[in-house]
């Protein structure tokens, strides 16, 4: 049996996670050029330019394809994982914000005169545009590419 820590010794799964940990960080210099300030919350929320679930799993079948080949069953798990992860980006979660959005709206006009209910607003920004989800995939495809096992 392999002890735990050999998990770092996975380049495919290192690589994948750098270029998720990529992507939050290109989400930070997005923030400060969008609002002229630095705003480290965007390390830790969802939504945003460019997608890192994407980045991630975009990267790990990539690396997957490209070690243990593209015609691979593991492959074939890892890219449908990939569409599932970004299908859930650009569709489910994004139209949950925009959801949360009305409700927001809602709550702001019925309970206007009762701030007890003003209190915890709903998360508005859970998904991501299409465009962020795809300069993801791009920016996980490019990063294995690159540093991943060749």
């Amino acid at each position: 049996m392999y002890p735990l820590s050999n998990v770092f010794e996975n380049q495919v799964l290192v690589v994948a996670l750098l270029a998720g940990l990529a992507a939050q960080s290109i989400k930070l210099v997005v923030a400060l050029v969008q609002t002229g300030k630095i705003n480290l919350r965007v390390l830790t929320t969802s939504g945003g330019m460019p997608s890192s679930h994407s980045a991630l799993v975009v990267a790990l079948a990539t690396g997957v394809g490209q070690t243990s080949n593209w015609s691979s069953n593991e492959f074939a798990i890892a890219a449908v994982f990939a569409f599932i992860v970004m299908y859930d980006a650009a569709g489910v979660r994004r139209a949950a914000g925009k959801q949360a959005r009305v409700l927001n709206i809602i709550i702001e006009e019925l309970f206007s005169e009762k701030p007890q209910f003003l209190e915890e607003r709903l998360m508005e920004l859970l998904g991501h545009t299409p465009v962020q989800v795809f300069a993801g995939a791009a920016l996980g495809f490019i990063f294995m590419w690159l540093v991943g096992p060749g």
